[in-house]
């Protein structure tokens, strides 16, 4: 008997190995070294925006770098093209196209106390200090870097709610760390600032500030592992012999003694309060042990990975992964470890049956993102939904595009009536689904962002609302999302209503030109009118135009095949779709990017797109478009993603596609096939419950799916249900390198299952 134990050990040992970087599961209970995948620098570089530093998994606490530099490609603080950083701050946002938040910078210098970070064109006249990729490290949960002008070795870790610093000095006699809560990130800017010497180890104080989120407040505590020998406030760039002071532009520096040679701080942060940031601190970090924080982080992004095991060849890991974790950097805790947060009303409340969120990047996410986290997260579902359904309460409708307790009311629709509806129909129940309904209906009947239009005129004029298009075909879909949760709880009257709003996007659709267009006041088609031409936040479409804005009616298919003219004709436009060139103008967006054709991947809008091939008599077609789009479209370097990462969007699209499915109905439950580009995958669904996916001969030539069986019977639909995933069992693929035109004869509808 133990002859036979150590047999199977050593086979379990030998199929565990990493050969030629593949993943071979054993056992369904074996956990895998999967963060060794995850390159953080991918989208770091070209416009993907990523952040770039040391978090846990949807952790309060982004603490990275923050560069010298400014501009678009700065959103998250952090491009990889940047060689000066000012500082080490403690939220980031990652991936978005609007730059906010880098609150509370500390940064380890030596020398004179200088007091500002200097200009990109004389960057030594600040605090700032060059640094090279060769001295500078980044894996989940950890960060670190060496500051070239100072010497100092800078190390960062985190868990949610504290970002827990190590610096280690050459020079001594002159070392001190910089506090400053006058920098932030992009738009956003101090109105207030406060900070308070303590005692000889702590430092508490807030900021307050206006940028794309209108009033952010945030409160640290930081307490560090050596006695302050020296403290002194900086006002406005003038120091002040005083132990606290309050205005918009406070820096601290404090000093330590000489023979310091290495300094921890911990700064735990809090949306309520100094005290609420110091008990974060003591309830998350109670120690000094830095690489056990390390080891700590390292473990709960292994354990959210391996909710996914992957075999693939090493490229493929290091994307998928990669992406993987991009998903879970947002949406972020937003409240302290006792359920205090700070409301959209800025009123402080206490609730500890859920965990309150921020970073709602909805038109991004409702896509895929958040379909992906009903899969991989359940548990945190209800936390997102019930966060919805609280700042509907305090703001009157639910979130738009929501930060830091503030709505920006950012892009066009109410894209969190997808994630809600996706949850009621997907059976979760942590919240109250009729209150849901509620919340969707209430906001849906406003007379902001061109509601108002929708119910008296059945479109937006364009002539009244910039960016009408795009603003009517989402309300269509968020309408589709009310109609089906209606439909679930009974409430006829209620599914009758939004059912018919939700086919106003035929409104937009002018039968002469076969596109979307702009509808002016007294119900003629705006002119003149170009398919190609994009003019940013000044047209109909936002960061699109009318070749990319057609295809968007995820939740009736079916009534656009018959717009266009029926199934062969919608597949001829589909095809076009990939091939017309046109020139986009000198006013298009900068988010237009990944262009195959006039399908753009790095913007939102054309992410189902190749998947409407599932709706058809002709599925395969989505097989060579997801391919490309997987091997050329993302990469493991740093310019590995063609547009911004959106909060998740733009990685979740990757997992997806890669595991061989996609959301193309962000509600519907269903998942249409594609082109896997993995060999095998196991997806944990439960408690000891796993969904098997076995992919046969796949390979670069063979994208084409030959025939698929589900739990060893023959299946030979388009699409994979949700409830068939979450149920467990093995999904068989078989590729080949040609398409199979007899499978999939079982098309995939937009009706909910």
């Amino acid at each position: 008997m133990r002859c036979c134990i150590v047999f199977f050990l050593v086979l379990v040992l030998f199929f565990s190995c990493d050969n030629n970087q593949r993943i071979v599961t054993t056992a369904r209970d074996s956990v895998q070294h999967l963060t060794q995948y995850v390159d953080p620098y991918i989208g770091s570089s070209f416009h993907g925006h990523v952040f770039v530093g040391a978090s846990v998994p949807f952790g309060a606490v982004q603490l990275g770098p923050t560069q010298l530099s400014e501009g678009w490609d700065w959103c998250s603080g952090y491009h990889y093209s940047d060689s000066v950083i000012i500082g080490f701050s403690h939220t980031h946002l990652s991936g978005t196209g609007i730059g906010d938040l880098g609150d509370i910078m500390l940064m380890p210098a030596t020398g004179e106390f200088r007091f500002t970070k200097g200009t990109v064109e004389k960057p030594e006249s600040g605090f700032g200090s060059k640094f090279t990729h060769d001295e500078e490290k980044v894996k989940p949960g950890y960060y670190s870097v060496v500051l070239k002008r100072y010497g100092i070795e800078v190390e960062l870790t985190s868990s949610t709610r504290v970002g827990f610093h190590r610096y280690k000095f050459t020079n001594t006699d002159d070392a001190y760390v910089l506090i400053d809560l006058r920098q932030g990130i992009g738009w956003d800017a101090p109105y207030e600032t406060h900070m308070e010497f303590v005692n000889d180890s702590t430092l508490t104080g807030y900021r307050y500030s206006k940028g794309w989120a209108e009033d952010q407040r945030i409160f640290f505590s930081a307490v560090f592992s050596k006695p302050i020998r020296e403290f002194s406030v900086a006002h406005d760039g003038k120091i002040i012999n005083e132990k606290s002071s309050t205005g918009k532009d406070i820096k601290g520096y404090v000093r330590f003694d000489k023979a310091a040679k290495e300094v921890l701080v911990k700064v735990g942060i809090s949306p309520v309060s100094v005290e609420n940031a110091m008990m974060n601190i003591t309830a998350e970090i109670p120690h000094w042990d830095f690489d056990k924080v390390v080891e700590d982080a390292d473990s709960l992004w292994n354990k959210e990975l391996n909710k996914v095991q992957v075999n693939a060849d090493k490229h493929t890991l290091r994307n998928f992964y990669t992406a993987l974790y991009h998903t879970m950097i947002a949406p972020s805790v937003f409240n302290d470890v006792n359920g205090d947060y700070r409301g959209s009303d800025k009123k402080i409340y206490n609730d500890t049956t859920f965990t309150n969120l921020t970073t709602f990047s909805l038109w991004d996410t409702y896509r895929s993102a958040h379909s992906l986290h009903t899969i991989l997260n359940p548990e945190r579902v209800n936390d997102m939904v019930n966060t919805m359904l609280r700042i509907y309460e305090q703001q009157g409708k639910l979130p738009v595009w929501h930060l830091m307790g503030n709505e920006t009311n950012t892009m066009p629709g109410n894209s969190a009536f997808p994630v809600i509806a996706d949850a009621v129909l997907k059976g979760f129940n942590g919240f109250d689904a009729n209150a849901a309904l509620e919340a969707m209906k209430a906001s849906a009947l406003l007379d902001e962002r061109g509601l108002k239009y929708v119910r008296e005129k059945g479109y937006i004029p364009a002539d009244l609302e910039v960016e009408s298009v795009a603003k009517g075909l989402e309300y269509a879909i968020d309408d589709w999302c009310i109609a089906q949760v209606a439909k679930k709880l009974g409430r006829e009257d209620d599914y009758t209503l939004f059912s018919k709003r939700a086919k106003y996007y035929r409104n937009y659709f002018d039968p002469e030109t076969r596109f979307v267009r702009g509808r002016i006041s007294d119900d003629k088609w705006r002119t003149p009118f170009s398919p190609f031409i994009v003019k940013h936040m000044k047209d109909d479409f936002a960061e699109g135009n009318a070749w990319q804005y057609t295809w968007l009616v995820p939740q009736d298919v079916e009534g656009l095949m018959e717009l266009l003219g029926g199934e062969q004709r919608f597949i001829e436009k589909l095809d076009s779709l990939f091939i017309v060139k046109g020139d986009l103008g000198k006013e298009a967006s900068a988010d237009i990017t990944g262009l195959i054709g006039q399908y753009a991947h790095g913007n939102e809008p054309s992410h189902h797109i190749t998947y409407l091939y599932g709706y058809t008599q002709q599925p395969w077609k989505t097989a060579p478009k997801v391919r490309y789009i997987l091997d050329s479209l993302y990469s493991d370097k740093p310019d590995g993603l063609c547009g911004n990462e959106d909060v998740g969007q733009m990685s979740a699209w990757y997992v997806f596609s890669a595991l061989g499915f996609y959301p193309a109905n962000p509600a519907n439950g269903m998942y249409v096939f594609g082109s896997p580009a993995i060999e095998n995958a196991r997806l944990q669904v439960g408690v000891n419950n796993y969904f098997d996916i076995k992919v046969k001969n796949n390979s670069a030539a063979n994208i084409y799916i030959q025939r698929i069986s589900l739990n060893g019977k023959p299946y030979n639909k388009t699409w994979l249900p949700y409830t068939d995933i979450m149920k467990g069992g093995t999904l068989e693929i078989e590729m080949g390198e040609e398409p199979n035109k007899q499978w999939g004869t079982e098309k995939a509808f937009s009706g909910s299952l």
